[in-house]
């Protein structure tokens, strides 16, 4: 009895222990369920960058002037809070940037930047599994799955090597050589003994063909070998190899995937809630307003799916865009419209010493070429206008002589121009092969045209571009107060050759030389377009300007391109705009500079001045813009160009900006 009563005894105490287990806290994975764990996006408050490499160590205090819409003069400093929350002047390092991240995102070149961060609780984390996470970016109706993250414990991957560690194994058992099987030291007494001519050949190196073989010994040389094979080997090497795929997914239950992934990471340690940085570069485009992220994903362990993580609430970007400057006002053609038509721009073509033909390796040339290539094509195929001639104006920096600069600027104009005939006649003669090969596939072809005469191009020059050079002495930043004063006193010397060489004399000419003469040596072309189908100088009018209007609507729809395209004869300030979004920022700043200056204008001046480093322009542009238009305090947060200059300068907490 006593044994029995123990057996019972035991068999209670283990059954209270398994209830007491059953009744224990849930599992994690029940947790999870339980509590509808799942991870998150969400944007940094503030986000710190800094650039790969740092030139200058050495702090300084970065000090600009500029000067308010009445002509005072102020001085400000890069500047941040100090721990009374007054803005003091700030000990800077040249390297370093800081950035910050909002809600609303701003394109520029045609791109938008979506920077979110995948948060994962420490809760979700376990060695054993391992987390997918796949990010879905819903845009103008349209969904795109972008690259997953992926979260692997340290257990399951070492789980997944383990398989792989399995199968190459398995690999490794199978056998190659087929002559392995063969079993050598009989076959080759067998012929020692019966056929001693046939082993000869072991120490014979002459070919014999199966034929010749069979022939002598009544035998095939695959016959032999195949008598003293092991077959049974064989055949179960041969099961063995048509089981690799097989075998293949019975140990590598989950592959490790390198391709079409963000993120792939181990996790050594639980230790608090992981964060991932997702950056995902977009290309803008017609109507784009808004872009949401909502991210989905599961848990694995081992093979089997143990958790589907819900999906997240959508991060929406708001995408701010210099689309928001377009000037909506309805323009009505001119009562008296003109039948002619002038346009311009400005690009810098390098030549070498002394030489004036157009060499594509130097320098920038082959952007600068493509560029002016780009707006020949544009005015070819301009369903509005036609283009009569063509004005090329080269100018030289004034070293050497007024006379061999004439001599020279003269030549690199005829080059210019000689380069561009040239190309204008093979584009015309492709774009009437396009519409013979239209026709040749029996598409609809465009209508036929008159053949058109040959543009004319007219050749000027600017021997020396002393007022460019006098115009960006006095925007110059880098030269001391003195100096630039000297310099615009020599200007006045009427003698270019005295003035020159009167220049040459001073400690900055080096300077001059380097880094503002090459922007003397400019190559301006002016355009000289009709109106299509007009015949008279003239036409009386009341009618809204259709064509300017679908310009203004093309950059609403962010459709910069085609608006470059409408509004490159206007020169207004929508066309200003267009060019700023494409970047085009010295044709913009060429309109800009001889428009009214309003808020507007303004501020995309300021865009353009930080764009090309001069803080102080753009600085200047920036508050008088905001004095005269308070709602570009918050705007400048928007765009990155001058929320970098809202941040070096601590522009919007100074008491004296907001007095502006």
């Amino acid at each position: 009895m006593k044994g029995r009563e123990s057996h019972i005894i035991l068999y209670l105490a283990v059954g209270a222990i398994l209830a007491a287990h059953a009744c224990g806290p849930p599992s994690k994975v029940r947790r999870l369920s339980e509590e509808s764990l799942a991870a998150t996006l969400r944007l940094s408050k503030e986000v710190e960058t800094f650039t790969p490499e740092v030139k200058s160590m050495a702090s300084h205090r970065d000090t600009i002037r500029v000067e308010d819409p009445e002509g005072h003069q102020l001085f400000l400093m890069k500047a941040v809070k100090d721990e009374d929350g007054d803005m003091v002047a700030h000990e800077v390092l040249d390297a370093v940037v800081v950035t910050a991240r909002f809600r609303n995102v701003a394109e520029r070149h045609g791109k938008v930047d979506l920077a979110f961060q995948v948060v994962v609780p420490e809760a979700m984390q376990d060695g054993k599994w391992q987390l997918r996470f796949y990010p879905d970016m819903f845009i103008l109706g349209d969904s795109l799955r972008l690259e997953p993250v992926i979260i692997t414990g340290k257990d399951y991957r070492r789980a997944q090597l383990k398989g792989y560690q399995q199968y190459e194994r398995f690999l490794a058992s199978i056998i190659t050589d087929t002559t392995r099987f063969v079993n050598i030291g009989q076959l080759e007494i067998f012929l020692k003994r019966n056929i001693p001519e046939l082993y000869a050949f072991k120490t014979d190196s002459t070919e014999v063909s199966d034929e010749a073989f069979a022939s002598v010994y009544g035998v095939t040389q695959r016959e032999a070998v195949e008598h003293y094979t092991n077959k049974f080997a064989r055949a179960l090497n041969d099961r063995r190899r048509a089981r690799t795929g097989k075998m293949y997914r019975r140990y590598v239950k989950v592959p490790i995937v390198t391709e079409g992934l963000r993120l792939d990471t181990v996790m050594q340690a639980v230790n608090g809630d992981f964060i991932y940085n997702y950056v995902q570069t977009i290309a803008t485009r017609p109507k784009l307003r808004k872009v949401d992220i909502v991210l989905s994903g599961d848990i694995w362990e081992s093979d089997r799916r143990i958790y589907t993580v819900p999906r997240s609430e959508p991060l929406t970007f708001y995408i701010s865009s210099l689309s928001a400057f377009v000037d909506p006002t309805e323009r009505y053609l001119k009562r008296i419209i003109e039948r002619r038509v002038a346009a311009n721009t400005a690009c810098w073509v390098e030549f070498a010493l002394g030489k004036a033909d157009v060499d594509l390796s130097l320098g920038h040339n082959a952007t600068e070429i493509g560029r002016i290539r780009d707006n020949l094509s544009s005015l070819l195929r301009n369903e509005t206008f036609d283009l009569d001639s063509i004005v090329v104006t080269a100018s030289c920096s004034p070293e050497g002589s007024w006379k061999a600069n004439e001599a020279l600027s003269q030549r690199r104009s005829e080059g210019v121009s000689r380069y561009f005939s040239d190309w204008m006649r093979h584009y015309r003669d492709s774009l009437a092969a396009e519409r013979g090969i239209m026709m040749d596939l029996g598409g609809e072809a465009p209508a036929p045209e008159a053949p058109a005469p040959d543009i004319r191009f007219i050749s000027h020059n600017n021997p020396e571009n002393w007022q460019r050079l006098e115009l960006l002495l006095q925007e110059d930043t880098v030269l001391t107060a003195t100096e630039r004063e000297a310099a615009l006193r020599i200007m006045e010397i009427r003698d270019p050759d005295a003035r020159e060489r009167a220049l040459s004399a001073e400690p900055f000419y080096k300077y001059l030389r380097e880094h503002v003469y090459p922007a003397l040596r400019t190559v301006r072309f002016d355009f000289h377009l009709h109106r299509k189908g007009m015949v008279k100088d003239t036409v009386h009018t009341t009618e809204l300007d259709s064509l300017y209007m679908r310009g203004v609507q093309a950059i609403r729809d962010r459709d910069y391109e085609t608006a470059v395209t409408i509004l490159r004869p206007y020169r207004d300030y929508n066309t200003a705009v267009a060019y700023c979004a494409l970047d085009y920022n010295a044709s913009a700043m060429d309109i800009l500079k001889d428009l009214p200056r309003t808020a507007q204008v303004d501020y995309m001046m300021a865009i353009l001045y930080s764009r090309a480093g001069d803080d102080q322009m753009a600085v200047q542009h920036y508050l008088h813009a905001c004095a005269k238009e308070p709602s570009y305090v918050h705007r400048g947060n928007l765009d990155p160009e001058i929320a970098a200059l809202i941040k070096r300068y601590g522009l919007n907490a100074r008491e004296d900006t907001d007095d502006f």
